[in-house]
């Protein structure tokens, strides 16, 4: 064997397997795919190396009148190659096989051996063959005179045998009836039953005939009265039914007579579940009253333990009976089996439908505000149940009521908490009136509002996330109903987040408003509440409203697409009932210094008033009062924005005769011995004058809110003073008291010449109405004040 190339010794591996196999296939005429290539080149060529038909002696003498030396040269070179490379594979390939061929070897060595010995056997199985057919041809041959009598005898045996059967069957049929064994009874009758009616012509045979019947006409009327016997178990029913439909009884009779006894049996469930709803016979004792109701889950449990567990058994055992046996008999009929579905659907619905009250009965009953988790699971596994019912008979309308049971349980436990969250509100608002009431009875001007309001918006945000997590359990995974497309869907956007929280937020506005119409009433709201109230609507505008409407859209992800309330509308809401509470507490706080002013008014003889020595006791209420709201007004809002203050604010003097500051600039030495009348000059003064609007609303500040009511007392001061007549003191008191004003209310509001302009207005108001205006020194009146 030729020695190998070293170049083709260098080459190992996959490398040199996959040139192997290339040249396999370009010997084959195979491409890489492992398709057969279509040759170019003509197979019949002679010239063609790799072709059939190759000629050696052809392809030499072409090669050298075609090449040149070196060509020739360079195809023996070639050819050598293609020699040793293919005598190396030859020789790797024996290499590689050598095992296998050795195996083989040894395979074939022992094949020869076992088909030697198998041989033997086979021939020992063909000499016992040959004679056990030798001994049967022997034996047929004996017998085959006395086959045919043997057949005719065993054949008159068998019929003896039936007829003896025949013949005995009336006293079988007794004895069984004695011994109760009535299924077998049933069974010889039935096997019996074709052939009597089949010779029955014959008189020994209709006698016969008519015993059975007579016998099985008692049995059926045994069966009957067992079947309506009431002690009878579920087993012993369905054999009674069993064996009176082999009889042939009527179909439909047998379904009424059945679905008449279990309607008895599951009555007594129900009776049972409305003694537990209060009915009587639910009682404890002749003076105990009646006996106090079991928790919902506990009822429930009784429901389905007894009524649900008897009505599955009670389907699948007339399923059983008359829907689903085969089609032989009676009941074989399509009719009948339609019949007796639609008696059992009609059953179903009845039954259940008395079941499904008593259980929305007790729902109602359920009427807790704290953690409901028994009440989900009791529904959970009131609706889990059902569905044994619904796989059972999917006719029913039992899956479709159940879930509506369990939805408007959820509706109805939603419309309890919502009213739980308005009663706590109420009662927040109860306590916070307490707390206000507390400080006037103990001696105290104001109660700690920032406290307050912290307890409160906690208390209302903690009893919201409460609730929350207990209407969080109606969509748990682990619950049955939570799947339901309610319950994915409308029960999170149209219950949860519109029906609760945006009501409750709703309620909250409402009833802010509603306390701005109770001006005026006996028992009228608390200033310091409506402020509170006001601060509170603020704060759920500014950020409440979009965390509760967050938290609450976090946890219950619904998959309905129906409009909610948008954010903005609430806060807007919000926004309105705090502008609304914080105007009204203005007013009120207004009317009351107000009030003050107007009795000490009304009430004093201002034309024949002594000269004045003090200022009066009024106005210094009147500070102590509007310093007090200051107070209480700051502990809940920031201070606000005022304009420079001058830096004679506190030592401003009036004149008689101007309604505005720029009477003094312009007519600096008018007295009141000129010429021009001093009522076209006030006029005049008004219309060059900035407006002031008394009920303008007030913004979410401290300084906005004195301004306003500061402006309601002092117009309402000017007001009073146009409805009197004053003497000379009687025009110096209300200089001396609108002095003392002046003194301590500009530094309350955001303007101090609004303050300067109302009681210019005032006492000039008072100089028209004055019968000697005769004023007083502007020193006099700074000690006045100053002592006061």
């Amino acid at each position: 064997m030729a020695a190998a190339d070293p170049e083709l010794e260098t080459e190992s591996g996959p490398g040199k397997k996959r040139k192997v196999h290339g040249m396999l296939k370009l010997y084959y005429g195979l491409s890489e795919s492992g398709g057969r290539e279509l040759s170019l080149r003509d197979p019949l060529d002679p010239a063609d190396i790799d072709g059939a038909h190759f000629d050696p002696e052809f392809y030499l003498n072409k090669l050298r009148k075609e090449c040149r030396l070196a060509e020739l040269m360079d195809s023996e070179h070639e050819m050598v190659k293609h020699i040793r490379a293919l005598d190396s594979d030859m020789q790797t390939l024996v290499y590689e096989n050598y095992n296998k061929f050795i195996s083989a070897t040894d395979t074939i060595r022992k094949m020869k051996n076992d088909f030697k010995k198998m041989e033997d056997e086979m021939d020992c199985l063909a000499t016992n063959m040959a004679a056990i057919t030798e001994f049967s041809v022997r034996i047929s041959n004996t017998l085959q005179d006395q086959h045919q009598q043997i057949t005719k005898l065993s054949g008159v045996h068998t019929l003896l045998r039936k007829l003896q059967f025949l013949f005995e069957l009336p006293a079988r049929l007794n004895k069984c009836i004695d011994l109760e064994a009535y299924g077998q009874t049933v069974r010889y009758y039935s096997k019996a039953r074709s052939v009597l009616h089949q010779y029955q012509h014959m008189p020994s045979f209709h006698g016969i005939q008519n015993d059975c019947q007579k016998i099985m006409s008692d049995l059926a009327q045994k069966l009957r009265e067992k079947f309506r016997d009431g002690g009878s178990s579920a087993k012993e029913l369905a054999e009674c039914v069993e064996l009176l439909l082999q009889l042939e009884e009527p179909a439909e009779e047998l379904c009424d007579e059945f679905l008449a006894h279990a309607q008895s049996r599951l009555a007594e469930d129900l009776s049972a579940l409305e003694c537990e709803l209060g009915q009587p016979g639910a009682v404890a004792g002749p003076e105990q009253g009646p006996a106090p109701l079991s928790d919902i889950l506990e009822f429930t449990d009784k429901g389905c333990n007894g009524f649900i567990g008897n009505m599955c058994l009670v389907i699948a055992s007339y399923q059983d009976l008359f829907v689903n046996r085969p089609p032989a008999g009676a009941l074989g009929n399509k009719d009948v089996s339609q019949m007796a579905s639609a008696k059992l659907v009609w059953f179903v619905n009845q039954l259940m439908g008395r079941y499904f009250s008593l259980v929305e009965r007790r729902i109602q009953v359920e009427r807790g505000i704290g953690d409901n988790s028994l009440l989900v699971r009791g529904l959970d596994r009131f609706h889990r149940r059902l569905q044994a019912i619904v796989k059972l008979l999917p006719s029913s309308d039992v899956s479709a009521e159940g879930t509506e049971i369990v939805v408007r349980a959820a509706k109805e436990r939603i419309r309890q908490y919502l009213q739980a969250l308005q009663s706590f509100y109420t009662d927040c608002l109860t306590d916070v009136r307490q707390s206000l009431a507390a400080p006037r009875l103990l001696g105290k001007d104001n109660a700690n509002l920032a406290e307050l309001l912290g307890t409160i918006s906690a208390s209302i945000l903690n009893q919201i996330k409460s609730v929350l997590a207990y209407v969080h359990l109606f969509t748990a995974k682990d619950i049955t109903f939570s799947n339901k497309p309610y319950f994915k869907g409308e029960f999170c956007s149209q219950g949860v987040r519109e029906g609760l929280i945006v009501n409750f937020i709703k309620y909250i506005c409402h009833t802010a408003r509603q306390f701005c119409e109770t001006a005026g009433e006996k028992g009228a709201t608390p200033p310091g509440l409506l402020l509170l109230l006001s601060r509170l609507c603020l704060d759920y505008e500014t950020s409440t409203i979009s965390y509760i409407l967050t938290l609450t859209d976090e946890q219950f992800l619904g998959q309905d697409h129906s409009p909610v309330t948008l954010v903005t509308v609430l806060c807007a809401d919000a926004r309105e009932a705090a502008q609304k509470l914080l105007n009204h507490y203005v007013k009120v706080q207004g009317l009351n210094v107000s009030q003050m002013l107007r009795k000490s008014v009304e009430t004093r003889d201002w034309i024949n008033t002594i000269e004045p020595r003090n200022v009066r006791a009024v106005m210094k209420r009147v500070v102590e009062d509007i310093t007090s709201i200051d107070v209480q007004v700051g502990l809940l809002y920031e201070e606000g924005v005022r304009k420079a203050h001058s830096s004679d604010s506190s030592k401003r003097t009036f004149s008689v005769y101007s309604s505005s500051r720029q009477q003094t600039r312009y007519a600096p030495s008018y007295t009141p011995s000129a010429p021009m009348d001093t009522n076209l000059l006030s006029n005049i003064q008004k219309l060059f004058s900035e407006r002031i609007d008394i009920f303008s609303p007030v913004e979410f500040n401290k300084v906005s809110v004195l301004t306003g009511i500061i402006k309601i007392s002092l117009k309402t001061f000017l007001e009073c003073v146009r409805l009197r007549s004053f003497g000379r003191y009687g025009l110096q008191q209300i200089q001396v008291d609108c002095q003392y004003l002046q003194l301590y209310l500009w530094r309350f509001v955001s303007d101090e010449n609004l303050v300067h302009f109302l009681l210019d207005e005032i006492v000039g108001s008072t100089a028209h109405r004055c019968l000697d205006p005769v004023t007083m020194e502007q020193s006099v009146i700074e000690v006045i004040c100053e002592r006061g």
